[in-house]
């Protein structure tokens, strides 16, 4: 499977280690960024990483940030992107069963690479089941997607 990847400064390092991971593993990681421990703006990443997914470039895509946080909210903000921060495997396989997760935000000084690994394997080998009640979750999702892409402004509280 193809794998977008990608990571600012902070997450730079558990990147390199995870994209090697991938390639044992069979799969063919298309590292986004950043290539060195440079400071730079998750979101930037995290654009570059979305847009892999969405143009068809890649299944998939992990981001990693120093906290994982960032990278997701960012991620998020493109519509059919479905980012999860999980930092263990439990969150992992659910995010993949239950929510259809295309994009896995890790925090880099929340985990360690051995975790990381964990995590991305069990990711990775998770698929969504499909069941009526979590399609229909998702459907619900995609509208609010489309409702606030569309320009509308949110209703007043």
């Amino acid at each position: 499977m193809r794998v977008a990847i990608g990571a600012d400064h902070g997450g730079f390092e558990l990147k390199v280690s995870i994209a090697e991971y991938l390639r044992k593993a069979g799969h063919t990681p298309v590292d986004v960024g950043t290539h060195n421990s440079d400071p730079v703006d998750y979101p930037d990443l995290a654009r570059e990483v979305a847009k892999a997914v969405l143009a068809g470039e890649a299944e998939r895509g992990i981001m990693i940030c120093g906290s994982g946080v960032g990278a997701s909210i960012a991620s998020n903000k493109f519509p059919g992107i479905r980012a999860a921060t999980c930092h263990d495997t439990y969150s992992a396989h659910q995010s993949r069963e239950h929510n259809d997760a295309n994009v896995l935000c890790m925090g880099a000084r929340v985990i360690g690479p051995a975790l990381a690994e964990d995590i991305v394997k069990t990711w990775m080998s998770s698929e969504f089941s499909g069941e009526p009640r979590h399609r229909k979750r998702l459907d619900k999702i995609v509208a609010i997607e489309k409702e606030f892409s569309s320009g509308n402004p949110p209703p007043k509280p």
